[in-house]
């Protein structure tokens, strides 16, 4: 969407990494980084993968502009030779992803990137910064949507979003996990996210009254209505008036119009079950009731246990900010080292803290489908190399306690990862917005009830094959010593 170029969007590191490793010979060694995270925000059992195509129109425009190469001249820091690289820089190394609205757990790899070590270097940063805050808006979004319990929730967080990307990709990753809509008209127009919206508070208070408020709305927009009866007084004037609108302008001819009122304040459930009464009692029980006003998925779900007479939801800063918990935490870390013969190196990162750990090698990733219910049931981890036999009944075990070991008979074994550049060449097509929609509902779908709860989600395990677990025990062995 956005022409700016974003290859300075790098931590500088980046740049004096990829300096010292062209000064010291090691500018084409072939790496491998994965792209995961550690811990699923609020608490949740899995979150969904979001943000890859902003990644694929990043890399298909890498490139350092002569107004770059002079911001970097002027630094002092970087020899002529790595300035001259870096003025006919491109991307020519290979990525593998799960698509977008993939179900992810921890510690898996969602993208992983084989390439030069400079190539590699230098995506990082926009590679993290666009998996983690899609990845992040689109869990939270998906948790609000399935509070609703097949209400509409549609997103409304642009004005309280973290500048112009956050609200835009926001809404973009809101509408992929499920949500109805957006309030944000160039998210619509750019990434084809539903933009809809009617009135404000300074609409009703423009007018004398708050009836000809509604008339004139009404009179304007006649085929499909939503009026805000919380300016001055829900039950006392907002609800009356708007009645009344509705019989002036629409009369016996009602029913073919959409009609609807907005509660934006005060005890929602009980102004909802009141407004839903005096609509029903004027003979508008087609009327539907949305709600906003700084909502989350816990908000919604008491509403609804509470009996609250709403239809559907309007969210906004809880949504498109993650409030709850802002930050994805997701990372990019080096797994392996390839040799000018093909030769693969494993490598590790090691950490006192057990879960910074990482798993080594070039790898790939499975998920194991149950065939009876189409359930996940696991997902495993194994070396590119591997060729596991899914023919016959296939043993897991938990890495964490190895000791848990299962055995699955009837299942459907299927590679996660696919590739999205080969050689520096996008060999993908891009979805459009409302096939990622689908397959992100159809893979909540895949979910059993016990990992998708809020409260003490069932832990979906990412297994290691054998091969893999002894490769990483060796490497802890060796570099514990």
């Amino acid at each position: 969407m956005n022409s700016k170029n974003y290859t300075l969007l790098c931590d500088f590191y980046e740049l004096t990494m990829g300096n010292g490793y062209f000064e010291n010979g090691m500018k084409d060694e072939i790496v491998y980084f994965d792209v995961f995270f550690r811990r699923v925000p609020d608490g949740g059992g899995f979150a969904i993968a979001a943000g890859l195509q902003q990644i694929v129109e990043y890399i298909k425009d890498l490139h350092f502009s002569p107004d770059d190469i002079s911001f970097l001249k002027e630094k002092g820091i970087f020899s002529d030779g790595f300035l001259d690289y870096l003025s006919t820089f491109r991307f020519t190394g290979d990525i593998w992803a799960v698509p977008e609205g993939t179900a992810v757990f921890p510690r898996e790899p969602i993208i992983t990137v084989r390439a030069k070590a400079i190539e590699a270097q230098l995506i990082e940063t926009f590679i993290l910064l666009s998996i983690n805050h899609q990845s992040l808006i689109a869990t939270k979004a998906n948790r609000i949507v399935r509070a609703a319990g097949g209400r509409a929730i549609s997103e409304f967080g642009s004005r309280r979003a973290h500048g112009a990307d956050g609200a835009i990709l926001g809404a973009r990753a809101s509408y992929i996990a499920g949500c109805s809509g957006t309030a944000c008209a160039i998210s619509d127009k750019e990434y084809g996210v539903p933009a809809s919206g009617t009135m404000a508070h300074s609409w009703v208070q423009m007018f004398d009254t708050e009836y000809e408020a509604f008339e004139t709305y009404c009179k304007t927009y006649s085929k499909s209505v939503t009026l805000l009866v919380d300016t001055y007084n829900v039950l006392k004037s907002g609800v009356p008036n708007a009645i009344k609108a509705f019989d002036t302008i629409f009369g016996k001819d009602n029913k073919n119009v959409s009609l609807a009122i907005r509660l934006d304040s005060g005890d929602i459930a009980y102004l909802s079950l009141k407004a839903r009464k005096m609509l029903d009692q004027a003979g508008y029980s087609h009327c539907k009731i949305i709600a906003s006003n700084s909502l989350d998925e816990y908000i919604i779900r008491d509403l609804i246990n509470q009996g609250a007479a709403i239809d559907a939801f309007g969210v906004g800063e809880r949504l498109i900010t993650s409030k709850s918990e802002p930050v994805f935490g997701g990372v990019y870390k080096l797994s392996a080292v390839e040799d000018k013969n093909g030769n693969i190196t494993p490598k590790i990162k090691i950490s006192e803290n057990p879960g910074k750990i990482t798993h080594p090698h070039y790898k790939k990733l499975y998920r194991f489908y149950e065939n009876e219910t189409g359930k996940a049931i696991a997902d495993l981890l194994c070396v590119h190399d591997e060729k596991p036999d899914f023919s016959k009944p296939y043993e897991l075990f938990d890495p964490d306690y190895t000791w848990k070991r299962k055995i699955i008979t009837d299942y459907t074994a299927k590679e996660l990862q696919i590739p999205i550049f080969k050689n520096g060449e996008c060999v993908y097509e891009l979805p459009h917005i409302e096939q990622i929609r689908s397959y992100c509902a159809h893979q909540i779908d895949t979910l059993w009830d016990e990992v998708t709860r809020f409260e003490n989600p069932h832990n979906y395990y990412v297994d290691l094959s054998q091969k893999l677990w002894d490769i990483k025990k060796s490497l802890l062995d060796k570099n514990g010593k």
